[in-house]
């Protein structure tokens, strides 16, 4: 017969080793994570390196998963006068990433009862005169669902340089056809978005710049984001270019060669990747939005017919592509910026790409990102 000790020691040794092999289970996980992890900061690395080489204009790289960014790097150029390289501070004009923004403000003014998403457009505008404004709601504007066609006036160029909101739509009042029923079909229109500049200022009673700092942008953290201005400082700031037509070196666009950048709510802010993920954590903390709204906000409205797996929502478009969580993103393209801001809200992911320069496939290049993200694990 054993003896007591000899069969608690037997029992220890049991309980050891058990330890030890799980001990050593979680390190070769561990390792493997870690493996798969540097293999795709490599490929990244490769990836964007050759897209922006470091004489020419660049582009800031960065992916936040849960609460920590895992890589964020620039290359290029943020502005080739100076040669000053682009960084995670450099300022960017986001364009029409800037949407989700003015939606926000429209969302919260909403859940505040100072405004209702299912207000017609002519409650806030009685001088535009076409009686379908009477129709056209609020969701209608947030989801590109309006009807409403951009005829904005384009045969003055100082006009087309420099229109602000305000400006851009006066057109409106004169208006006497839509391109469709509102809510029947979806297309993608800024002057939707720009009405929004002055909704905001109807309904809060604060000038939108005001409003968009004290209830956004502080509250959220980002404390240099700013709309642009023609003399106004922006901090960090880059500049957008586009290929000279012999193909040798580049050339400015953005204010004063390009149209409609003056412009606010649909396409005029002003910041940086490491000032968009004080965003994003902002929008996953429920800082600004309730978590219904939210979810509504990033839940399809339309379906769009010539993006594959694609519709809009209040602001972003959402994609459910097959093999991946939904994706809720948005693209900006304004002179010579390219941006894109996709997060994977399940997984707690975020990946931007703003870029100095408007000439590569940013879709082929999304695309790629995906498949390294997969590949890494990071969107199991």
């Amino acid at each position: 017969m054993l003896s007591k000790k000899f069969k608690t020691g037997a029992v220890l040794l049991l309980a050891v080793a058990f330890i030890i092999v799980i001990v050593i289970i979680v390190f070769k996980m561990l390792s493997q994570s870690n493996s798969a992890d540097q293999k795709a900061f490599a490929k990244l690395d490769s990836l964007f390196g050759e897209l922006y080489p470091a004489d020419e204009p660049g582009a800031a790289v960065l992916i936040l998963k849960g609460d920590d960014i895992i890589y964020e790097k620039g290359f290029g150029i943020a502005d080739m006068e100076t040669k000053e390289p682009v960084t995670g501070k450099t300022f960017f004009n986001i364009a029409s990433v800037s949407k989700q923004f003015s939606g926000v403000a429209l969302m919260m003014l909403h859940e505040e009862g100072k405004l209702s998403l299912d207000d017609n457009v002519a409650s806030f505008f009685p001088q535009f005169k076409a009686p379908f404004f009477r129709d056209i709601t609020l969701r209608h504007l947030l989801s590109h669902t309006s009807g409403i066609p951009d005829s904005r006036p384009r045969h003055d160029r100082n006009f087309v340089l420099t229109a602000t909101d305000e400006a851009s739509c006066v057109y409106l009042e004169t208006l006497n056809k839509l391109n469709f029923d509102p809510g029947t079909a979806y297309e993608y229109m800024n002057p939707t978005f720009q009405l929004m500049y002055m909704i905001v200022e109807k309904a809060s009673g604060m000038q939108f710049d005001e409003f968009m700092r004290t209830r956004i942008f502080d509250v959220a953290g980002m404390p240099e984001a700013v709309y642009f201005e023609a003399d106004k400082t922006i901090p960090h700031l880059s500049h957008g270019y586009i290929p000279n037509p012999d193909g040798n070196g580049f050339q400015e666009c953005d204010y004063g060669e390009t149209s409609f950048f003056a412009t606010k709510a649909d396409g005029g802010l002003y910041t940086s990747v490491e000032e968009f993920v004080q965003w994003e954590k902002a929008l996953r903390k429920n800082l600004l939005l309730s978590k219904e709204m939210s979810d509504e906000a990033w839940s399809k409205k339309i379906d769009i017919p010539d993006i594959p797996y694609t519709g809009y929502g209040y602001g972003w478009f959402v994609e459910k592509k097959p093999g991946f969580p939904q994706k809720v993103y948005h693209t900006g393209d304004n002179g010579g910026y390219q941006i894109f801001a996709g997060r994977y809200p399940d997984k707690d992911i975020l990946f931007l790409i703003f870029a100095t320069r408007n000439d590569k496939d940013r879709e082929d290049t999304v695309a790629q990102v995906d498949e390294i993200m997969k590949t890494a694990g990071w969107l199991d």
